[in-house]
């Protein structure tokens, strides 16, 4: 099996550094720091606190040739049907391209018309007021995607336009929401791929029994867009053709972001905002596709993933933001990751006999520090760590963010050197534990859209040499379709538990 030449070419290789211990590779070697890192699409990846030397990363890049990883990866590029179990194309990127295709550039020439018209106070309610509020309703990949980015890019947000998320069909996530606004100057976006989504629809249509109640008789079209793959059943519901963005089968819900799925990110921060969001990921794209795979950012992050995991029994993956307003990145990477590889097959339908994907968690920092980081440092787990660190901040505030790079800083060294001399055994910190470090200069939208990318595209790579379809969720669909009847018996029973 593939992974099992990944395994053979390089296990013996890694296990021996990681014997070394990461202190006496520092000790051995103390340009690591300038040796070990890489500038791509406006970000900086310092990986010198892994366990890899030169040695073993021209041995994976070999292997990765010799085994064919660039035919693999041109044929995302080039619209094969890598989704395998689907017999689909995975056309993400494509979003993203200068000049895209004219079916993407139609959808978006006419998201970048009409976000601009409420961006400017012309798009009006039934009652003739401007449009101030926009609720996305969605789930999955139509929420998580747009409500990280709009919070991400707060900076650039329009100051008068407000954009709300609903996902949970729990009612109290919606009810929340509608009770801050005014039914005359709110308009609801359905983002469902299939438009037939239960939480979405479910939310959707108590956000239209709201406006119905609120505006009695008055006629409700102005306040209802969609993005959907389905537009004949959007325009069934009663939203109207013009107000109807296309996506297509080829855009997974968890890279839907840079479709017509992120129209409330273009609301939010503007056509050339979006634009530059585009063109740091695609910025990312072109360097995944063309650099060799030894000085290859996704590539690299994929294959030190898989070191951690695989062959040194890493129990889960933290991102831990230095940033608050990337503290929603952590729960969308969440998605990227685990639904993409939380595979148990191989792309011939073979059963694994290895790990795949990854728990991953995080939060933001400084707060980790005082709630969860004293499991990175005590703990029994090996848990690699991606800290991510803007150098410049858009507050004012200096002492903040100098104190707050500070801590990053501070957290990264205590994970290489901890504390193992003249000291009690509770107060003991092991040490040598690996994470990397993503330095940007400013969060922009350029920045972000290649630091999205990048991980995007280390999900891709993990899944090529994990050889399992990282655009397929089978395992979603089981528990929706079990609810189904359950769903009757609750109402049959007035609310009671059913009986299982």
């Amino acid at each position: 099996m593939l992974f099992t030449a990944f395994q053979n070419a390089l296990q013996a290789d890694v296990l021996s550094l990681h014997q070394q211990g990461l202190r006496a590779l520092f000790a051995e070697n103390p340009a690591r720091r300038d040796q070990f890192c890489l500038d791509a699409a406006g970000l900086h990846l310092d990986y010198a606190q892994q366990y890899v030397n030169q040695a073993v990363l021209h041995q994976a890049a070999s292997w990765l040739k010799e085994y064919g990883f660039k035919a693999k990866i041109n044929a995302l590029f080039a619209g094969a049907p890598i989704n395998v179990t689907e017999q689909r194309a995975v056309s993400h990127p494509a979003l993203r391209e200068p000049h895209p295709q004219k079916r993407i550039q139609m959808q978006q020439d006419k998201m970048f018309a009409l976000s601009e018209q409420f961006r400017q106070g012309q798009i009006l309610g039934a009652t003739g007021k401007s449009i101030s509020d926009i609720v996305n309703i969605g789930i999955g990949g139509s929420d998580l995607g747009p409500r990280m980015v709009v919070r991400a890019l707060r900076p650039y947000v329009h100051p008068k336009l407000k954009l709300h998320f609903v996902a949970n069909v729990d009612g109290t996530d919606l009810y929340e929401t509608l009770q801050k606004l005014d039914p005359t100057q709110t308009a609801f976006i359905i983002a469902s791929k299939t438009f037939t989504t239960a939480e979405t629809l479910l939310n959707a249509n108590s956000a239209k029994t709201w406006l119905q109640n609120a505006l009695p008789g008055q006629n409700l079209s102005p306040h209802f867009l969609a993005a959907t793959g389905s537009p004949d059943k959007a325009m069934a519901w009663g939203i109207l053709p013009e107000r109807i963005f296309e996506m297509w089968d080829d855009i997974g819900g968890r890279y839907s972001l840079w479709s017509t799925i992120g129209l409330p990110i273009c609301l939010a921060i503007g056509t050339k905002n979006f634009k530059a969001l585009l063109a740091g990921a695609h910025a990312m794209d072109e360097h995944f596709q063309k650099a060799d795979f030894d000085q290859n950012m996704p590539a690299l992050l994929a294959l030190i993933a898989i070191f951690n995991q695989n062959f040194l029994g890493a129990a889960s993956h933290a991102v831990i933001p230095y940033d608050q307003t990337l503290e929603l990145l952590p729960a969308y990477l969440q998605q990227a990751d685990m639904e993409s590889n939380g595979k148990r097959v191989t792309l011939d339908g073979t059963p694994v006999h290895y790990e795949t994907g990854a728990a991953l968690w995080g939060g933001v920092g400084t707060n980790g520090q005082h709630a969860f980081h004293q499991l990175f440092h005590q703990g029994t787990r090996n848990i690699p760590i991606d800290f991510i660190l803007p150098l410049e901040a858009h507050h004012p505030w200096r002492e903040h963010h100098l104190t707050l790079m500070a801590n990053c800083y501070g957290q990264i060294e205590a994970l290489l050197q901890g504390r193992n001399e003249n000291t009690p055994s509770y107060k003991v910190i092991p040490g040598n534990k690996p994470c990397n470090l993503i330095t940007l200069q400013k969060l922009t939208p350029e920045t972000l859209g290649a630091l999205i990318a990048l991980y995007e595209h280390k999900i891709f790579m993990q899944s090529l040499i994990w050889d399992i379809n990282a655009f397929d969720q089978w395992g979603v669909e089981l528990g929706k379709i079990l609810a189904g009847p359950i769903l009757e018996k609750l109402r049959a029973q007035n609310h009671l538990p059913p009986q299982l």
